[in-house]
């Protein structure tokens, strides 16, 4: 699934890659895009693309908010394995297959990871890698040991694991990505990392300062929820 708020200008090129890719596979791929509150052209790219490609479909969410829509994305799919996907594919969309069997099986959350071994980062600016290795330092210590690269945009659930994990969420901005493993780890599902290329992609919609501020908020929030049990599972 793709989230895309006001993506006009890298959606078109992103959609031809991933019509390249599903035509490439020997199984089945279901493409859902989500307009999350866009004000631009994004949801007529999408829905004109969805018309020509059958495997697509377009589903709107208005609560403003990456976590929101992703949110939506993930309840609504059907696959066996549901991957989530930047709009600008900073992650070339090849590699969705290093996180599928045969290439990786047995676990129930696969990450993009820019930083265990293997992982190649290109052209991305020396401060943003340093902020970024700063907000990871604080989810490791406070929410989730272990994991190198929590924020990559690219992560896959399997099916069953997603239902549980997103009717949990309760974060709708940037800070999603730490609450949905903080519930996966706290579930007791096998959580891997998979080492990927990225390529920055200098049209970020992030705000270095603000939306930092506003993750480590929103990771003591996720710590402060799990204190309260507000994660438990459902009955």
């Amino acid at each position: 699934m793709i989230p895309a708020y006001n993506e006009e200008r890298r959606l078109p090129a992103s959609l031809a890659q991933v019509d390249q890719f599903v035509a490439a596979q020997s199984y089945p791929v279901e493409v859902i895009i989500v307009n999350n509150n866009s004000r631009d052209a994004t949801l007529q790219i999408a829905q004109d693309f969805a018309a020509q490609h059958a495997y697509t479909r377009v589903l709107d969410q208005p609560r403003q908010g990456k976590g929101a829509a992703v949110q939506t994305g993930m309840l609504a799919g059907q696959g066996e394995y549901l991957f989530i996907c930047d709009a600008d594919f900073s992650m070339p969309v090849e590699e969705i297959n290093k996180f599928l069997p045969p290439a990786v099986d047995h676990y129930d959350v696969a990450i993009a990871s820019r930083e265990v071994p293997g992982a190649r980062r290109v052209d991305e600016p020396e401060y943003r890698h340093l902020m970024g290795r700063v907000f990871n330092f604080i989810v490791r210590l406070l929410a989730i040991p272990g994991i190198q690269d929590t924020q990559c945009g690219f992560k896959v659930f399997r099916r069953e694991v997603a239902r549980d994990v997103f009717t949990l969420q309760t974060i709708e901005g940037w800070g999603f990505d730490v609450e949905m493993l903080f519930i996966a780890r706290r579930h007791g599902y096998k959580l891997i990392e998979v080492p990927i290329t990225w390529y920055y992609r200098p049209q970020t919609k992030i705000n270095p300062i603000r939306d930092s501020i506003n993750m480590v908020i929103e990771v003591m929030r996720v710590r402060l929820n799990g204190w309260r049990g507000k994660y438990a599972r459902n009955s």
